[in-house]
């Protein structure tokens, strides 16, 4: 970028490295890259060296190197930078393929925005009280099972659900969520018959309005349920929840599934 014994201001390497000056004073404190010489009138310039060094940490970062370890890299010997390029080489791969499930569900979303039913503010309340469909949820589901088959036939049906299938099955959910309170508060075993016809319920429930539902995608379902309360949000609303109740579920649905496969 500048001929042999040539030396630039900060201004001029800002304008053609194609960064700000605050980012080359950021570098500066960072410890990154200090200009190594001084004018007549006391102002720092980089010379080549300083250059080559900024052409260095500019390819650093445009990898996504935190300044850490780009400094780490650029200050010590014995570093091994090939190292250093083969691990985010690899981080990098993670993120494309994630990228890639991310185009995937947008793509579904705009499908199921085309195809779905548009519910106003008003009647998505009126249909799903306080149940809330996280957002954030739903795309890691979808990561998560991309690759099920049963994941895009759930997709699929939900898109083609009218306002009045969302009504009845809103409404079944509400009549099963108030017997599986019932049952807690009253002590009942989770791997008791009662407990287990509950979970039965549930799964028939995703079946009718979803997807297949064998035993052990159930049992898959109810983890989520315990590990996170996005999910079980979905299931029973903040206010109708208790202390153990998702885990009350996650067992009964284990017993039920343990019973079905055994049966």
């Amino acid at each position: 970028m500048a001929g042999q014994g040539t030396s630039f201001s900060v201004g001029q390497v800002a304008g053609f490295a194609g960064v700000t000056v605050r980012t080359l004073h950021y570098y500066d404190r960072e410890g990154l890259l200090s200009p190594s010489e001084r004018s007549a009138a006391g102002y720092r310039l980089y010379n080549d060296r300083d250059l080559a060094r900024l052409q260095q940490i500019l390819f650093y970062r445009e990898l996504g190197f935190p300044v850490e370890e780009i400094r780490s890299i650029l200050n010590d010997p014995q570093a091994n930078a090939v190292e250093h390029l083969k691990e985010r080489h690899r981080q990098l791969n993670e993120q494309i393929t994630k990228l890639q499930k991310l185009v995937e569900v947008a793509e579904q979303a705009i499908e199921v925005e085309r195809t779905g039913v548009r519910l106003s503010p008003e009647e998505r309340f009126d249909i799903f009280g306080e149940v809330r469909f996280d957002l954030s949820y739903a795309t890691d589901a979808q990561l998560k099972w991309a690759d099920s088959a049963r994941q895009r036939e759930s997709m699929a049906r939900a898109a083609r659900h009218s306002k009045e299938d969302w009504r009845q099955l809103m409404s079944e959910l509400a009549l099963w969520r108030a017997e599986l309170i019932v049952a807690f508060e009253d002590g009942q075993p989770a791997d008791g018959e009662r407990a287990m016809d509950l979970a039965e319920q549930h799964r028939a429930h995703v079946e009718r309005w979803f997807t297949p539902c064998p035993p052990q995608s159930h049992r898959l379902i109810a983890a989520d349920y315990l590990s996170d309360p996005r999910a079980f949000a979905m299931l029973v609303p903040p206010s109708e929840q208790l202390p153990g109740l998702a885990r009350f579920l996650h067992a009964a649905i284990d017993a039920n599934a343990g019973r079905l496969i055994e049966g």
